[in-house]
């Protein structure tokens, strides 16, 4: 089995570099060609939860220039492409290398690991029969420079059980994606499958609705968002908003909504969520995956959003003042 992760980003090397650890075929896929560059001279950097450093090898490739694409991986009959960019680097050029990647590795099956709704529908669309399967995760990472990633907290990974573009049970599927989570397994992953994949990305999209767009707003980490009780009233209305709509569109309750958002601003208390990050480099948020969706969900249902609505227009007025 060949894995190939595309993402340069903190998931992305930590997956790579650690399936490669144990064993596995793997090639990193980067945005630039310095990073790819950089990761196959001198490996990623790896620290984990307790300080620990290694270093590991991983061939890599740059997503725009690919050098191996003509060479078909012999003897392989099914590999696996974990798709580890956010949803605003899903665009034509990463499109078409998915096009290529699926068309040279034999069967192959997709994993999705980007925050906010959207973007299964949109691959579908693009790669026809390609089985495209959801995942939700909830470990932490921070990218320390191109090649260096601290791991900032361990969490799960939870795959759907079957593939979002064709549900139906496949053999010769069932079992690919069995050696796959094995393999994930094997490198150190709490991975699981869940029969309730979309009920969990609904849940984590509730929790990435309020913290994100509030400490990109406020300019604050996770864990000072909750701190100021009049943002504590808002975060409230935000969530009830967003809960209404996501219940609406099937969200099954797991607990108190409420409770797990404030859990998550205090177990990431030192955290700056990646939208705040985007916007102090002013790069594109993922802000129309997230609350620009969930308003979208709620217009397809006749409701009303303007919580929602006024998150994605405050944040995305941030990146048209860059420009």
């Amino acid at each position: 089995m060949h894995i190939d992760v595309i993402g340069g980003g903190a998931i992305g090397l930590w997956l790579a570099a650690n399936l490669a650890a144990a064993g596995e075929d793997v090639t990193l896929w980067t945005r630039t060609e310095r990073q790819s560059l950089l990761i196959t001279e001198a490996g990623i950097g790896l620290t984990d939860t307790d300080g620990n450093f290694r270093t590991v090898r991983v061939q890599s490739e740059p997503l725009h220039r690919p050098r191996v694409l003509a060479q078909k991986v012999k003897g392989e009959e099914e590999s696996w492409i974990i798709l580890a960019v956010k949803q605003t680097a899903i665009d034509k050029e990463l499109i078409e290398l998915l096009r290529e990647l699926t068309g040279v590795r034999g069967r192959t099956a997709l994993l999705c690991l980007q925050n906010g709704i959207g973007h299964l529908e949109r691959l579908a669309s693009e790669l026809g029969s390609v089985p495209i399967y959801a995942a939700v995760t909830t470990m932490g990472a921070k990218r320390e420079d191109e090649r260096r990633v601290m791991l900032a907290g361990t969490g799960e990974l939870w795959i759907g059980d079957r593939a979002e573009n064709c549900p139906e049970i496949d053999e010769k599927r069932a079992k690919s994606q069995k050696k796959f989570l094995l393999s994930l397994q094997k490198a150190g992953f709490q991975a699981f499958l869940s029969k309730e994949i979309n009920n969990r990305i609904f849940h984590k999209l509730l929790i990435n609705a309020v913290i994100n767009p509030l400490t990109a707003i406020f300019d604050v980490t996770n864990g000072e968002l909750p701190r100021h009780e009049r943002r504590v009233h808002i975060m409230r209305a935000l969530h009830n908003e967003t809960a209404d709509i996501l219940k609406r569109a099937g969200m099954r309750d797991q607990g108190d909504s409420w409770a797990q958002v404030l859990d998550v601003c205090v177990r990431t208390s030192a955290n700056v969520s990646s939208m705040l990050a985007d916007v102090r480099a002013g790069r594109e948020t993922e802000i129309r995956a997230i609350n620009g969706a969930v308003a979208r969900l709620a217009a397809s249902y006749g409701m009303n959003a303007p919580m929602n609505e006024a998150m994605a227009a405050i944040v995305e007025s941030y990146a048209s003042q860059k420009h």
